[in-house]
């Protein structure tokens, strides 16, 4: 099946890597901006240390820069991410307190497992580097 796959051309960004790009983008930019402005959520009961902040934030602009650049590691990267940001989802829909948040939750496991499901195909035409060798 994957050999009926046309690779992608050089240059051509299909528009789930575009959507990908600028959700990394805006996680990244939007986490250390809000951190650095004084925003202090509290995750587990404690409130994040910069170090945490700039991992994540370094993580999603690096996933940024190698997806642009139509990385394998980086799409894979991404949707690794991107599926355990979903299930954080699930589960926290689970405990919803809210209508509103109910309906947050529902809409980001939708539009994350659309985004996921077509990163799939674009992962499977990247080509691999040829291993050592060949």
């Amino acid at each position: 099946m994957r050999s009926a796959l046309a690779p992608l051309t050089p240059g051509e960004r299909p528009w789930p890597v575009k959507v990908s790009v600028a959700v990394a983008l805006v996680l990244g930019v939007t986490n250390l901006i809000l951190f650095l402005a004084g925003a202090r959520p509290r995750v587990g009961g404690q409130q994040p240390h910069l170090a945490e902040i700039l991992v994540f934030s370094g993580l999603m602009l690096m996933c940024a820069a190698g997806m642009w650049s139509m990385r394998y590691w980086a799409v894979l990267g991404f949707q690794t991410l991107l599926a355990i940001g979903l299930l954080g989802f699930c589960l926290a829909l689970v405990r919803v307190s809210s209508v509103v948040w109910g309906a947050v939750c529902v809409l980001v496991i939708a539009g994350g497992g659309f985004l996921f499901y077509k990163l799939v195909r674009i992962l499977s035409r990247l080509q691999l580097p040829a291993p050592p060798g060949r």
